[in-house]
């Protein structure tokens, strides 16, 4: 790839924001000097590391390689036998803290997902613990060694600690004494050239007898070491000496670990070096929010909502640019600073980076071509040294083009041989674009000259394209639209900025009539533009609004579905929970028969069982008359009630008669078979019996009307407990003769057990009535001796 046009894209730019994101001095340069390539499998291995590091910096919150350090010349050091000082074993720890770290972002990251492109880098990392925290133990900094990093250099700093406090002490008692102090400067304990002393003045020195080591810079007073502190002060400097011996004995054992670790230290730093460079690809990536594009061998060029990446991401309008399959030339017209230069350098710089491993700020499914060169022609060429104007470094620039451009070649083109006469320009143009087409190259340009705009509407494999433009603020919209040539606006401009009518009136006779006519036909075919744009959008939305309705009516017949699912499924289990229990009942009431049939039991049990099933049944009923309770709120209420009305009763779901009128809270007796019931008037339904009559709604007899009004109020029991014999007969007697007539096939004649006397009387005047087939006493559990069941012909 050449260089002229790596700075003329201003690719330089991006790489120094590349390195902006290193850590490594060497992963720095690298950046800096990161290079397009041009083979196809190694781009899409550089995109893969790339995506794989920005999906695991998206997944957590990141990591940082600040701490590698270059420890090849240590490690060269290392070879030759030489012990490397506090300085180089400080780097080294801080490359396997880094390791460390490393380890532990790989493996965190490796148990969520699965394995990507980096998992090998960091399964290679060696974090060598011990040796980290042994260097770490030992050395606290560049010039400070633990007094723990051996016994020895424990001994020896204790002992320089006690030897420095007998010579303080010592000191301290010479500026005690009364005489002494009268000779010094000052009353303190200093140190020069690694021995204690005491400053005194110049005209004592003969005072106090000793070793005189310094002056100070007015000769006023010399710093002395008195005689009685010089062999402590030797000794001082002897153990001072020991302690140097020890720490060289401790760098070099530490030299000679590191040794033992050299090729899994010069690994680590290689593949630490390698992330960092990755990692630093991601963070770009991430911050102009980039995608991996895809690549082909097709010169096929399409970016969906690309940015300019040294542009404001806030105030850029993305592109979108598509070339390289029904037309390989893309001619851009339009009027100045509408975005067409940018539009170029995008397309350039964004394959600079696709190439070199780099996301490229742009959306999703977005597609790169792989070129061997790619030239651009943009800017001022100009050059006064070399004596060369504005066309002419153009136009020596397009020749070195020309001679290298083939059909992997993508060529950019910023205001084609402009810079001279139009009409020649055009023509020059015209003839390069032309060559260039028959090279095969993808070329992108941008021009002023209407001839190119007829050009690309008259060949093959080359599409016009504009920067619109918006007439009424007179500002650039800086969207590029394809297969639209542009206007340059000039009239329409001129005329809002204030220009006199008259004169671009003149302007206009001036230009050609094919130019006008040509001009009005972009007019109008931008108008089109714009109202099949602004219908299109109003489109969408409607398209929009459906696929929501169709989402939310999808989601309430799937809550509709699974609401019926659920109440199906209780409804069934409901069902089994009352079969169950009604066998359950069933079986118990069975046993229980089979053991009071035996006549071992009492009555009194077998009525207390009885009982326990009344009980059961009441409380179902008390159930159902709660699910009912909404239904029965709802009905209206009965008016003008009377004595006789045949009601239903709702919360029991039986029927009767009206025994009472209603009271001020709206409470009657209800006669329902044998029971009598106070209930209220909100509980009752009206039934009308004429309703229910099928003569009615069919027409029949009187006889037949008789006998379905009798059918619909005449109960199946008749109550005689609690009358005498003869009154009991006489009600019996009317009451069987009422249920004959309305065919009731078989009634219950309740007269209770007591002495008997009134179930003898109820059975013999049966034996008496004809139309009475059978007679019998009831069964176990429905009255027993207490009811008797009679059956008519």
């Amino acid at each position: 790839m050449n260089q002229k046009v790596l700075q003329t894209l201003e690719y330089n730019k991006i790489l120094e924001r590349l390195a902006a994101y290193a850590s490594c001095e060497d992963t720095k340069k690298r950046c800096l000097s990161l290079a397009p390539v041009t083979d196809i499998d190694k781009i899409n291995e550089l995109q893969q590391t790339t995506t794989d590091a920005l999906t695991r910096l998206y997944r957590s919150s990141g990591i940082s390689f600040a701490g590698i350090h270059n420890i090849n010349a240590s490690l060269k050091r290392l070879d030759i036998g030489s012990s490397l000082n506090t300085v180089e074993l400080l780097r080294i720890c801080s490359l396997l803290e880094v390791a460390k770290r490393a380890k532990a972002f790989g493996r965190a990251a490796r148990e969520d997902e699965a394995a990507d492109s980096l998992t090998p880098l960091f399964e290679q990392i060696e974090p060598l613990s011990p040796l980290h925290e042994e260097i770490r133990r030992c050395i606290l900094g560049e010039d400070e060694i633990a007094d723990d990093a051996s016994p020895a250099l424990f001994k020896i700093r204790k002992s320089i600690h006690g030897m420095s406090d007998r010579i303080h002490a010592q000191l301290t008692s010479l500026m005690n004494n009364t005489t002494t102090r009268s000779y010094l400067q000052d009353a303190v304990v200093t140190m020069r050239d690694g021995r204690y002393c005491l400053p005194v003045k110049a005209e004592a020195k003969a005072s106090i007898p000793g070793m005189v080591h310094d002056q100070s810079s007015s000769g006023s007073t010399l710093f002395i070491e008195p005689m009685a502190v010089v062999n402590l002060n030797n000794e001082l400097r002897e153990l001072y000496l020991k302690e140097q011996e020890e720490i060289n004995v401790i760098l070099m054992d530490l030299s000679n670990q590191v040794a033992g670790y050299q090729m899994a230290i010069q690994q680590d730093f290689e593949i630490l070096a390698e992330l960092d460079f990755i990692f630093a690809k991601a963070n770009l990536a991430k911050s102009y929010d980039g995608v991996a594009p895809v690549f082909n061998e097709r010169g096929y060029i399409r970016i969906r909502k690309g940015r300019h990446p040294l542009l404001d991401s806030k105030k850029v309008v993305p592109i979108d640019v598509e070339i390289g399959n029904t037309y390989k030339q893309l001619i851009v017209t339009g009027p100045n600073t509408g975005g067409k230069t940018v539009s170029l350098k995008t397309v350039g710089l964004l394959s600079l980076m696709g190439q070199s491993g780099l996301h490229i700020p742009a959306g999703d499914r977005s597609e790169l071509a792989v070129f061997e060169e790619i030239f651009a022609d943009i800017g001022d060429e100009q050059s006064i040294e070399q004596s060369l104007s504005t066309f002419s470094s153009h136009m020596a620039n397009i020749i070195r083009i020309l001679e290298k451009a083939n059909d992997r070649s993508l060529v950019l083109f910023d205001e084609l041989c402009a810079g001279t006469d139009p009409t020649e320009g055009a023509a020059l143009a015209i003839s390069i674009l032309h060559k260039l087409n028959q090279y095969g190259s993808i070329v992108m340009a941008t021009t002023h000259y209407s001839e190119l705009k007829v050009y690309a509407l008259t060949s093959a494999g080359v599409e016009n394209a504009c920067c619109e433009f918006d007439v009424e603020t007179l500002s650039p919209t800086y969207r590029l639209l394809i297969g639209i040539p542009g206007k340059s606006n000039a009239f329409a401009i001129s005329s809002k900025l204030g220009l006199p009518d008259n004169i671009i009136d003149d302007a206009r006779d001036r230009i050609g009539q094919k130019d006008a006519q040509f001009e009005d036909l972009l007019a109008s075919l931008e108008s089109s533009r714009q109202t099949i744009e602004k219908e299109q959008l109003e489109i969408n939305q409607y398209k929009d609004e459906i696929e929501n309705l169709k989402k939310k009516l999808e989601e309430k017949h799937e809550r509709l579905d699974q609401s019926k699912d659920k109440i199906l499924r209780d409804a069934n289990e409901e069902a089994y929970r009352i079969l169950k229990e009604a066998k359950d009942l069933a079986d118990e009431t069975i046993r229980n028969f089979n053991k009071y049939g035996q006549g071992s039991a009492p009555m009194s049990q077998m009525e207390k069982e009885r009982t326990k099933v009344r009980d059961k049944m009441s409380e179902k009923e008390k159930r159902l008359s709660g699910i009912k309770k909404q239904e029965t709120q709802n009905h209206p209420i009965p008016k003008n009630l009377r004595i006789g009305d045949t009601v239903k009763v709702l919360s029991m779901n039986l029927k009767g008669t009206v025994h009472t009128l209603p009271n001020a809270k709206g409470d009657l007796y209800v006669q329902m078979g044998i029971l009598r019931s106070l209930v209220n008037i909100k509980d009752l339904v009206v039934i009308d019996e004429d309703a229910l009559s099928p003569s009615k709604k069919y027409g029949g007899s009187a006889g037949s009307k008789i006998k379905m009004s009798k059918s619909a109020s005449v109960s199946t029991e008749i109550n005689l407990i609690g009358l005498n014999t003869d009154e009991a007969i006489a009600r019996l007697d009317k009451y069987l003769d009422d249920a004959y007539i309305a065919h009731i096939p078989t009634v219950r004649i309740v007269h209770g057990k007591g002495t008997g006397a009134l179930r003898t009387a109820v059975h013999n005047h049966l034996k008496r009535l004809k139309y009475v087939k059978s007679f019998q006493l009831a069964e176990f559990g429905e009255g027993d001796a207490g009811v008797t069941i009679a059956k008519f012909e």
